[in-house]
């Protein structure tokens, strides 16, 4: 299958995400309609070549999709991570007065999270391909038990065909990815909040180790008026606070979407004044 998508380009952080997940989910729709298409084979002649033909279609979809997540979270991890947290750092940099180079301490710190973020990205997708897998082993096991049986009760075998499809259908459903604690997500949804949570952590990583970097010990802390510190939930609300920049670097973000940003305090904090509340 063609790749027709243009080479990912770095930029702004919500419209590559929106790239992104627009690959994904343009993979994912192949890899549906050539479920339906096995599905249709299978009720109009469960026994017929076609269902072969189709099933070998949708196996090769499967691959596509798999070609197209890694494809994208390679591009991504390769061109936006480096331009988000050099972003980051500059921002850093000019609060403290400095400026930005890459020393060894931000080359290990873009390949610890480049390399951490495609093994994730990769983990992420595996929920999407294991229940694509499922619904092929499903039809391939009924080609060799269910379909030699379809006449030998009370209906013809067309019958018997039409309802081994609308079985197959309802049990390998694919217009969700449903998640091991039950969860139900789009594949559009999840590859945009994946990629942007991503890009914020690497924007704020670059942020902090350029403030660690120049001495600095205190951030405030941009975000959402009603975002929490460690959640979304969280009753300790985290914008305009201050956070030591150890504290920063535990909780660069609290939820996927979120908006957190920091900005370098270079002075110490008055003795007795609370960081936070």
């Amino acid at each position: 299958m063609g790749y027709e998508f243009p080479p990912l380009t770095p930029g702004d952080a919500e419209t590559v995400a929106a790239r992104v997940a627009a690959v994904l989910e343009d993979a994912w729709q192949r890899l549906a309609a050539h479920q339906a298409a096995v599905i249709a084979a299978i009720g109009d002649n469960a026994r017929s070549r076609m269902v072969a033909d189709r099933l070998a279609q949708f196996q090769a979809a499967i691959v596509d999709f798999q070609c197209r997540v890694d494809v994208e979270a390679l591009a991504f991890v390769s061109r936006q991570l480096p331009h988000l947290y050099e972003e980051g750092a500059r921002a850093a940099a000019r609060a403290a007065s400095g400026h930005f180079t890459w020393t060894l301490i931000h080359r290990e710190a873009l390949q610890s999270l480049a390399s951490d973020s495609y093994a994730d990205f990769l983990r992420r997708s595996e929920e999407q391909q294991r229940m694509a897998a499922q619904f092929y082993r499903a039809v391939r096991d009924a080609a060799r038990r269910e379909v030699p049986q379809l006449a030998a009760g009370h209906t013809t075998a067309l019958q018997a065909a039409k309802a081994l499809a609308d079985r197959l259908a309802a049990e390998h459903q694919l217009t969700y990815v449903i998640y091991r604690n039950g969860a139900r997500m789009p594949v559009q949804v999840w590859a945009e909040a994946a990629t942007l949570a991503k890009s914020a952590v690497a924007y704020n990583a670059g942020t902090l180790n350029r403030a660690r970097e120049a001495g600095v010990q205190w951030m405030e802390v941009f975000d959402g008026v009603d975002c929490g510190w460690t959640s979304h939930k969280d009753p300790d609300k985290a914008t305009g606070t201050l956070r030591t920049i150890e504290e920063a670097a535990a909780w660069p973000i609290s939820h996927p979407r979120c908006t957190r940003a920091f900005g370098p305090r270079p002075y110490q904090m008055p003795e007795g004044q609370p960081t936070h509340s």
